[in-house]
């Protein structure tokens, strides 16, 4: 048998470690952080807990890991937010990014969860602290994107960010309702999710 070549190595390292955040995502978000061990994950991902270990000493290390993923993310959609187009447009291509990700694939939702999870964690570390604080800069961007959006006559008036609160609260629920309801989940139109803003 000949030796592995150095990419060889690399690909199954990343298949592993894809593996892993599959596994610890789909679990964190049913059971919850603090209720699921480091066996959970291994098991899920159909690896040895060895492995898994090579990989992340601790489970805060994998959870820190999969959280600076969903930070860098919303840091993508901020920076988006604030290219300076039309407000209404913006929000209807996150709104379908959003319900088209539900549609397709669970883990989304799931990664939705983890985000929620997060926001309630005492002691939180410092990726987790990082991750608040980029859900709030989000928060606070479409508040100001809605704002726009009513100077422009896009957007109903009302309070700019009660309104954004009530669009990720919306969101927020999608993404429960995908995870307890799997195969029956109907995905809403985005003139639904944004029914509430439109003039």
């Amino acid at each position: 048998m000949l030796p592995r070549t150095k990419e060889q190595f690399e690909a199954m390292r990343t298949e592993t470690k894809n593996k892993i955040h599959s596994a610890a995502i789909k679990l964190f978000a049913k059971k919850g952080f603090a209720a699921t061990s480091i066996q959970d994950i291994a098991v899920r991902a159909g690896i040895s807990i060895g492995l898994l270990y090579r990989h992340y000493k601790t489970k805060e290390e994998l959870f820190n890991d999969l959280v600076i993923y969903a930070a860098q993310g919303l840091e993508h959609m901020i920076n988006k937010f604030r290219n300076g187009s039309s407000p209404a447009d913006l929000i209807q291509q996150f709104t379908l990014e959003v319900l088209h990700d539900l549609e397709k694939d669970e883990e989304f939702a799931q990664f939705l969860m983890i985000m929620n999870q997060s926001s309630a964690m005492e002691d939180p570390s410092p990726q987790v602290q990082y991750l608040n604080i980029q859900s709030e800069e989000m928060l606070k961007e479409t508040a100001r994107l809605i704002e726009k959006g009513q100077e422009l006559g896009q957007f109903k008036q009302g309070n700019a960010s009660e309104m954004a609160f009530y669009y990720f609260a919306s969101i927020q629920g999608l993404a429960m309702a995908k995870i307890s309801a799997s195969e029956r989940f109907i995905t809403p139109s985005p003139e639904i999710v944004t029914a509430f803003l439109n003039t």
